[in-house]
């Protein structure tokens, strides 16, 4: 999964918030196992009833854990970029998935190591167990925060909130992002999608075109989202740091 970066590139310099969280001594323990890879645009990384035999730290790529319904719909759940992981499940219990696909949608860099590694250290280690743990904990909040969100926040405010999400996690105001695949992610109809989108066009808050979104007026958006952008940020603010 994922093509591997040449030697060159591959200096690790963790820029994935979690990975720098980890202790020290674990870093230097995991270093020989951690791999650059370079993730494309609908990559699976991990399908229901997949063995999870590797994690991702993503640096500059966004993955979308999506639960997909029996007539074909799906819907986003949760988004993991610049601040988490995928596949913790490889060392917190059961390797195995059940109803939830990880799927890139926005291109870019990720940090690979394989979960047998991940593992031992995880066992052996009380600190980066604990980091793990406050790292669930703030995943288990994005989650829960999504479902209020979903339920009682407007389209236009879940849309704002939704472009801050992937501007935090890729750290660019600049993006790959069509109105298809926001109005899935969004669980919402196209045109509603492509309404809120002119109008934020013509107040110059964003440009979009060819498939490309770029945020002009950050600070407006944060006053044009809802609730859930402030509360989840401090939320993995207080325990991540």
């Amino acid at each position: 999964m994922g093509h591997i970066l040449s030697p060159k590139s591959n200096v690790l310099k963790p820029s994935n918030i979690l990975l720098d969280r980890l202790p020290d001594a674990v870093r230097k323990r995991l270093h020989g196992e951690l791999k650059r890879v370079s993730l494309s645009l609908g990559q699976v990384l991990h399908k229901p009833g997949d063995k999870i035999t590797a994690s991702y730290f993503p640096t500059t790529c966004m993955i979308s854990v999506t639960v997909a319904m029996r007539d074909g719909r799906t819907v986003e759940a949760g988004a993991i970029g610049n601040r988490e992981v995928v596949g913790i499940n490889a060392f917190m219990g059961g390797r195995e998935m059940t109803q939830t696909e990880y799927i890139v949608q926005l291109p870019g860099e990720a940090i690979q190591i394989n979960a047998d590694p991940m593992k031992i250290e995880f066992n052996r280690n009380t600190e980066m167990r604990e980091v793990m743990l406050r790292y669930t904990q703030a995943f288990l909040a994005q989650i829960s925060q999504n479902v209020a969100c979903n339920r009682l926040h407007e389209i236009s405010q879940r849309f704002a909130r939704w472009l801050l999400e992937v501007r935090d996690r890729v750290q660019s105001n600049q993006f790959p992002l069509t109105h298809a695949f926001l109005a899935e992610m969004l669980g919402i109809r196209r045109s509603s999608v492509t309404e809120v989108a002119m109008k934020l066009k013509r107040r110059g808050v964003i440009e979009y075109g060819r498939g490309n979104l770029q945020i002009k007026q950050p600070e407006l958006l944060e006053k044009l989202s809802c609730e859930c952008y402030f509360a989840l940020k401090e939320e993995y603010g207080r325990l991540l740091g």
